[in-house]
């Protein structure tokens, strides 16, 4: 059973909830923090409960003016001084993990009070970092859609410090239909996967905080300036999707070229990259083109080299 959708190209009546507008908007706002304390809850999933929180500014300038200043996509507070970090990451980058660290890193430095000397605080408060992901994770065999990190130790597996951690859910790697919801994390990973495609509120989804949620992204409540900003973000994420399918269109062609023309020249691990789906299919072709060029230079007939190779007989003349 799936959500009724819209059609392709019209918008969808409610936000969408990965445009920097639709994410701030929906799960940022103090009069509607109970929505983002819902949220939280779900990901600690009874590990941790989150009763009440304050949102902090989301420019961090760090305890000394050594610092240079670092910018969250929300951040918010709990009663008892814990700190949560949520951003949103739509590609994976070079540094991404580092700059996860480096996040936490900071808000850690900042306990410690400006100017002292020592260490005269009793206990760290807990920090957390959740990062909301448009991607899969490279070299991840894993299909678990929430990675819940924190330090362990290597030669037992028993977690080292559990007042910092890392909560990052893997968006591409959720699945599930409407009707197979569970928990109220799966239903948290569904609308913020799907809720740019609903027509309707699904029946599943149409009660406690959800409702709420769903009223609130009402595109038809937002005023005119919220109205122009938030066309103005969807506007940019699908000219962004659009120039990405364009880019892995573009490399899957040149790789294939490449295959044919330099495919001896190309490790398998570059025809992967340059041409990402396609990448499988150029790398085998890579070694196709090297194992028909040693046989061709050994002597072997063409005609046999092709029945050995798959490859046809154009092909391996031109080697």
């Amino acid at each position: 059973m799936k959500h009724p959708v819209i059609t392709p190209g019209a918008i969808s009546p409610f936000i969408d909830p990965l445009t920097d507008f639709g994410f701030k908007h929906l799960l940022g706002s103090e009069p509607n923090k109970e929505i983002m304390i819902a949220f939280l809850n779900a990901i600690f999933a009874g590990k941790k409960e989150i009763v009440d929180l304050v949102f902090s500014p989301t420019e961090y300038a760090g305890s000394t003016d050594g610092y240079r200043k670092v910018f969250f996509d929300l951040m918010c507070t709990g009663k008892d001084g814990d700190q949560f970090v949520i951003e949103m990451q739509r590609r994976e980058q070079e540094y991404f993990h580092d700059r996860c660290i480096y996040y936490l890193s900071r808000l850690i430095s900042g306990q410690l009070p400006k100017g002292a000397s020592n260490w005269d605080i009793e206990q760290l408060k807990e920090v957390y970092l959740i990062a909301i992901l448009e991607f899969k994770f490279k070299n991840n065999d894993d299909d678990r859609y929430l990675h819940d990190i924190a330090l362990m130790n290597k030669d037992t597996g028993k977690v080292f410090y559990d007042r910092l951690g890392f909560k990052f859910l893997e968006l591409p790697n959720f699945d599930k239909e409407v009707h197979e919801l569970k928990s109220d994390l799966d239903k948290w990973f569904y609308i913020l996967k799907n809720m740019s495609q609903m027509e309707k509120i699904p029946v599943y989804l149409n009660e406690g905080i959800f409702e709420k949620l769903f009223k609130i992204a009402e595109v038809s409540k937002l005023t005119e300036e919220q109205r122009k900003i938030y066309e103005s973000n969807l506007k940019a994420k699908r000219d962004y999707e659009n120039t990405i399918a364009f880019a892995r269109k573009e490399e899957g062609a040149k790789a294939r070229e490449l295959g044919r023309e330099e495919g001896i020249e190309l490790g398998r691990e570059e025809g992967i990259e340059l041409g990402r789906e396609e990448g499988i299919e150029l790398g085998q072709l890579k070694e196709k083109l090297a194992t028909a060029l040693e046989l061709k230079e050994t002597g072997w007939p063409v005609d046999q080299i092709s029945k050995i190779t798959k490859l046809s007989i154009e092909e391996i003349e031109k080697l």
